[in-house]
């Protein structure tokens, strides 16, 4: 299915949901006017980047232009079933001490999660849960860690307070650092499991992309610095070991993301190369990060201590990161 067709797609399952007072608002990262150009439901309000601008930087930019007091985000290769919106708004209503709300994403056409909210690894890594096991693995209402920015619900009183996204991401991972920084000024994240999603997974940059794997590993440099503490800080280079270990076994046995990475072309050294290019742009960034992580700190409403909790009760094993 072409692009403009899953953006088309997108959009008619928006127009077809059951909560009917909200406005739709299609930022076009393209350069190039496509949303434009593309045969779009009615009643859709497009703004247009002259570039690339980034993922978060086009969420940033349609939550500037809306003055609602939620703000959902769904990606374009996405359907949202019927009530998806309905019921996002109404878990959020219910509590005020909510700023997330993660959604049941499915695989497209599939019944099998891409993800039900998000795990964080030691090194900063983040994965989906329950990705590839059943919607009925994960029936609760329940709290989780924060949501995947593939299909969420954001409330507009916590990003005003923390800021949106951290638009230096680029692609990857800035809804892990926003959720994260959500979490330190002491705002909490609901899973909402008949808020149903389905996405087509990584459509947008490709599976196992050179981008991809450049952005990820840069970014969840970029998290862990703004937001771990020092005593996490410690073990990220054990852990960031331990999965680069875990990636050449899987990549042996034919299996995980750098296997692949390595199937679509891309030799070895060149995975190499993208995670010391990786580390020199973390070490270049470390001015900013470092500010980034001294105003976290000064509106945190929760220690460190609970902050390392949080990360154990919702954590991934670095060999389960290498195994997806």
């Amino acid at each position: 299915m072409a692009a403009d067709a899953r953006l088309v797609e997108c959009l008619e399952s928006l127009k077809d949901q059951s909560l009917r007072d909200f406005e739709i608002v299609v930022v076009d990262n393209s350069g190039e006017g496509k949303a434009r150009r593309a045969p779009l439901p009615s009643g859709i309000r497009i703004l247009e980047n002259g570039s690339n601008a980034g993922f978060g930087a086009a969420i940033n930019r349609g939550f500037q232009a809306s003055n609602s007091p939620f703000l959902a985000v769904l990606n374009d290769d996405a359907a949202a079933h019927p009530q998806w919106l309905e019921r996002l708004v109404a878990a959020m209503r219910q509590r005020p001490d909510v700023g997330m709300c993660a959604s049941q994403v499915r695989l497209f056409g599939e019944h099998r999660l891409d993800s039900a909210s998000m795990l964080v690894s030691g090194d900063g890594s983040s994965k989906q849960r329950g990705h590839g096991r059943l919607p009925e693995d994960f029936p609760e209402l329940e709290e989780t860690l924060l949501p995947s920015g593939s299909a969420a619900l954001y409330r507009r009183a916590m990003l005003d307070e923390i800021g949106g996204f951290d638009e230096s991401f680029f692609l990857y991972c800035e809804d892990t650092d926003l959720g994260l920084r959500a979490r330190w000024a002491g705002w909490k994240c609901l899973y909402v499991p008949d808020a149903v999603v389905e996405h087509h997974y990584s459509h947008s940059a490709g599976g196992a992309s050179r981008l991809k794997a450049y952005f990820v590993e840069r970014n969840r440099l970029f998290v862990v610095f703004k937001n771990f503490p020092a005593r996490m800080l410690i073990r990220v280079p054990f852990a960031s070991a331990a999965r680069y270990l875990w990636h050449v076994w899987y990549t042996i046995q034919g299996r995980g993301a750098a296997a692949r990475f390595r199937a679509s072309g891309h030799a070895g050294p060149r995975m190499i190369w993208y995670v010391i290019r990786a580390h020199f742009a973390a070490l270049a960034a470390a001015g900013r990060l470092r500010k980034q992580r001294r105003s976290i700190r000064e509106r945190a409403r929760i220690t460190p201590r609970v902050f390392r909790r949080l990360i154990d009760c919702y954590s991934i094993s670095a060999r389960k990161v290498a195994q997806l």
